[in-house]
């Protein structure tokens, strides 16, 4: 009887499990405790492998570091593309947001670790060109609101993006503390409820009244 030989997996597909398999063992660990071991370990391979594929470690957290950036944008434009008023657009983009955190808890732990890192890696760099991307387009989406009449008049743009933000950051570290990222998810239409009221032209009109 001939032994069927195991199917040969393409090299980018390769390079995308591998990929996949950082994010999962950052999801319940310190990423920087995530060696290539425990990497080959996790995909049931060996090291050697891994490094058919990446040169080194600096290279998958790079590689990390874009899939995410690719991935959190894709989601957003997915969920936002339909929606004609800009703060519909600004929910969508939190809630997307908020949704791939909670599909993937193991990449927020990689953008903060290389964020916070005293090193200036190639990953560190494309999480910090990633973080620009995100607050332009939010950027844009505030000033067309106050454009359109949907936000306040004198809203402070850059404040108001830094708030997004931050809120969104917010739910994710409580959610990565207690464990419980379903909470996140949850808890995020509320959220973004209150963070619109204080931005909105009815809050507005309300206050001169």
């Amino acid at each position: 009887m001939t032994k069927t030989r195991p199917k040969k997996v393409p090299a980018e597909e390769r390079r995308n499990i591998t990929v996949e398999a950082v994010i999962d063992l950052a999801g319940s660990s310190n990423p920087d405790s995530i060696t290539t071991a425990a990497i080959a370990k996790h995909m049931k391979l060996t090291q050697g492998a891994i490094f058919r594929h990446f040169p080194n470690k600096d290279a998958i957290w790079k590689a990390v570091m874009n899939w995410v950036a690719k991935n959190l944008m894709a989601r957003i434009d997915r969920t936002a593309k339909d929606i004609t008023s800009p703060t519909g657009k600004m929910e969508a983009m939190f809630l997307a947001h908020i949704a791939f955190v909670a599909d993937h808890p193991g990449a927020p732990r990689m953008l903060f670790g290389e964020l916070q890192g005293a090193r200036q890696t190639p990953a560190k760099r494309l999480a910090q060109s990633m973080m620009k991307q995100y607050a332009a387009r939010l950027r844009d989406m505030i000033t067309s609101g106050k454009q359109c009449g949907e936000l306040r008049d004198n809203l402070d743009v850059e404040a108001a993006a830094t708030l997004f933000i931050g809120t969104i950051q917010g739910l994710v570290m409580q959610s990565l503390i207690a464990g419980d990222m379903g909470k996140m998810r949850a808890d995020a239409p509320r959220v973004f409820a209150i963070y619109l009221h204080g931005v909105s032209k009815a809050r507005d009109t309300e206050e001169q009244e």
